[in-house]
């Protein structure tokens, strides 16, 4: 079984420069001849802010009388909801649900918030379906290697190490009850880094189209949600960035109506005698792994979905992850280490989505 989460803030900030491979190419050209009517009744909106150790990003397509004092009171909302899905959900607030839980002795039970409830439960189903590839209890060995918020360790730990710490990790520890309550059976520390931000972004989408907007792009470090076009019938499009130094572009695609999510593992590593430890562990053997998938860029229908699986397709690998989805639908985009530069392998739906 293989897995990747992000352990504490200090991973987190490191995950979130990997996961911004996915940045917005939210310009569009248009000539002053052919502005029609329609889109002069229309304007971009925008507004950004920071939350979970990142930034988000949000526009939408809004009448041009809407108002700079509409903006505000929406953004309040926005600030308002991530305040509250922080509060359930964060490790580095001492008092959040998550932290709170964490804290407790093996074999308590404790009633948590219907939002958490749900998240667990999609974590639950990501680890089932991938075969534990996904886990969010991984935190205590992504700590061993130096790649949580204890410290950045330059050796990689003994092999007794390794073994006490895998018996604080595994999904299956994480009893799911009825009513909202959860059980650990075993000394867990859960982390929902891989999964919240997506879960986020789809709430901030949810209060972007209640305000009656239908076409918009919500962003999160990286993850995002996009729906209907942009003016004169313009498609959202993202750049996937290359895993070659300088933050070079790989691909553009449209994005129009789907989540997207992105995972990679070439930024954060450690060597030792000239061996490369990535951050990504497979839980099995309580080490990193050592295939060569590089990124992984995933298209789903709700970005929670994407954000979970594209950290578990960088654990599984790409003959794995690939077969995962095309048997189950999903649309992913794989950047692969090779012996001379870096191979592309994407499924038949993500290549329609090829802008160049």
């Amino acid at each position: 079984m293989l897995t990747s989460i992000f352990g504490a803030f200090k991973a987190f900030l490191k995950r979130t420069l990997q996961r911004l491979a996915v940045y917005l190419l939210a310009v569009f050209v248009v000539s002053p001849l052919t502005i029609s009517l329609a889109f002069a009744e229309q304007k971009l909106v925008a507004i950004e802010g920071r939350t979970m150790g990142t930034t988000y990003h949000i526009t939408w397509v809004a009448k041009s009388s809407f108002t700079a004092e509409q903006t505000a009171n929406l953004q309040a909302k926005i600030d308002l909801r991530l305040l509250d899905i922080n509060q359930a959900m964060s490790t580095y607030i001492p008092n959040s649900e998550l932290s709170l839980f964490n804290k407790t002795a093996s074999g308590t039970a404790q009633k948590v918030s219907a939002q958490l409830y749900r998240v667990l439960e999609m974590a639950r189903k990501i680890s089932v379906q991938s075969a534990g590839a996904y886990d969010i209890t991984v935190g205590p060995l992504i700590n061993l290697w130096g790649f949580g918020p204890d410290k950045r360790v330059t050796k990689a730990p003994s092999a007794e190490q390794i073994a006490a710490i895998r018996k604080r990790v595994g999904y299956q520890h994480l009893k799911l009850l009825a009513d909202n309550k959860i059980k650990k059976e075993a000394d867990l520390y859960l982390d929902l880094s891989s999964i919240a931000k997506g879960y986020a972004v789809d709430q901030l989408a949810k209060i972007v189209a209640d305000a009656g907007f239908t076409a918009y792009l919500v962003e999160i470090g990286g993850e995002l949600v996009s729906r209907g076009l942009k003016p004169q019938s313009q498609p959202w499009r993202i750049a996937i960035e290359s895993p070659i130094a300088g933050r070079t572009v790989q691909r553009v695609v449209r994005v129009d109506d789907v989540a997207v999510a992105t995972s990679g593992d070439y930024r954060n590593y450690f060597e030792e005698q000239g061996r490369r430890y990535s951050h990504i562990i497979d839980t099995a053997t309580g080490r990193p792994i050592t295939h060569n998938l590089a990124s992984v860029t995933v298209l789903a229908e709700n970005c929670a979905l994407a954000d979970g699986l594209a950290t578990a397709f960088l654990a599984m690998g790409v003959e794995k992850s690939y077969l995962y989805a095309i048997d189950n639908g999903i649309e992913a985009f794989f950047i692969i280490k090779g012996k001379t530069g870096f191979i592309e392998k994407m499924t038949p739906g993500f290549a329609q989505r090829i802008v160049q």
